[in-house]
């Protein structure tokens, strides 16, 4: 098993994937400029800011995530070149520790603010709160998307370094 391919190929991934909140990014911002411009309502109007505010939440993580795991694909052969055990080691941490992060995060903390978004549009009548929950709504489940499609390559890439390891 050549785990510096593994780790480039799981780079890769990475940045592909984070070409999707990218995407999901401009159409947020694309439908605060249509909210913008053709709102007639006042939730219609209301969805500007909080539409606006996502998208660019959303395009500002894709952008740091494509730029990073961009750099990774380069250092990572660097790194391994100069001492593949360490690399392996450094990487089984850092893949362990972002696991731990990802189930914290996607699955437990994500569900809740979906759960208080939807609390606060059922109980509260005002058309800015409704579009905040909507809204809110909308970018976490975007990230649950790609977040688990991203989980499930850590895990794999995680078990090859482990694999490594051992050998």
């Amino acid at each position: 098993m050549d785990i510096l391919k593994a780790a480039t190929d799981w780079a890769k991934a990475e940045v592909f994937s984070a070409q999707f909140f990218i995407f999901f990014g401009v159409l947020f911002l694309i439908g605060s400029i249509g909210f913008w411009q053709l709102g007639k309502t006042e939730l219609a109007r209301a969805y500007i800011i909080p539409m606006l505010v996502v998208g660019i939440l959303t395009l500002t993580i894709g952008l740091g995530l494509f730029f990073t795991n961009k750099a990774r694909v380069t250092s990572f052969v660097n790194d391994y070149n100069k001492d593949a055990a360490a690399f392996v080691q450094s990487e089984i941490i850092r893949t362990g520790k972002t696991i731990k992060d990802f189930q914290t995060t996607v699955y437990k903390v994500i569900p809740i603010i979906i759960i208080v978004a939807a609390l606060l549009f059922i109980f509260i009548d005002k058309p800015i709160w409704r579009a905040i929950s909507v809204s809110t709504i909308a970018m976490m489940i975007v990230i649950m998307m790609i977040d688990t499609n991203s989980y499930t390559r850590y895990v794999d890439y995680h078990e090859q370094l482990l694999l490594v390891e051992k050998q």
